[in-house]
C-alpha cells in the first residue's frame, strides 16, 4: 500500500511538471491494462491459500505483475515493457527454483527490478 501511494504521488508529480493530467488517455490505458492480471492475482491467491501454497504466491505475483506492466507499458516508453518482462522472469524464477525463498524472491522482485528500472527510467526518462 506503501508503495502504491508513492508510486501514485511521483505519477502525479510528474504529470503536473510535464503539464499533463494523471487520468490522461496513456495513464488511463496503463491502469486497465493492469488491472486484470491484478485482479486475476487477488482471485489466485485466495485458492493458492485454501491449497496450502504459500511459497507459491510470491511467484504468481511477480509473474501476474510483469504480465500487467508489460501489457500496460505498451502504451509507455519501451523500458516499461522491459521491467514487465524482467518481473515475469523473477516470478518464473521464484516458481521454479526453491532458493533464495519466497522473502528474498519478493525483495529481488519488487524490491530490486523497481530500484533498478526506476533508476534507469530516471535516468533516460526523467522519471
Amino acid at each position: 500500500m506503501i508503495a502504491a501511494a508513492f508510486s501514485l504521488a511521483s505519477a502525479a508529480r510528474k504529470a503536473r511538471r510535464s503539464g499533463g493530467s494523471l487520468w490522461s488517455l496513456p495513464a488511463r490505458r496503463f491502469a486497465l491494462s493492469l488491472a486484470p492480471p491484478l485482479a486475476a492475482g487477488v482471485a489466485l491467491t485466495f485458492l493458492f491459500l485454501r491449497a496450502g501454497l504459500l511459497d507459491a504466491l510470491p511467484g504468481l505475483w511477480l509473474l501476474l505483475y510483469g504480465t500487467g506492466v508489460v501489457t500496460g507499458g505498451a502504451f509507455s516508453e519501451r523500458i516499461v515493457p522491459l521491467t514487465g518482462l524482467a518481473f515475469m522472469l523473477a516470478g518464473i524464477a521464484a516458481l521454479v527454483l526453491s532458493e533464495p525463498g519466497s522473502d528474498a524472491w519478493m525483495a529481488i522482485g519488487f524490491g530490486g527490478i523497481h530500484i533498478a528500472f526506476g533508476a534507469l527510467l530516471l535516468w533516460r526518462h526523467g522519471g
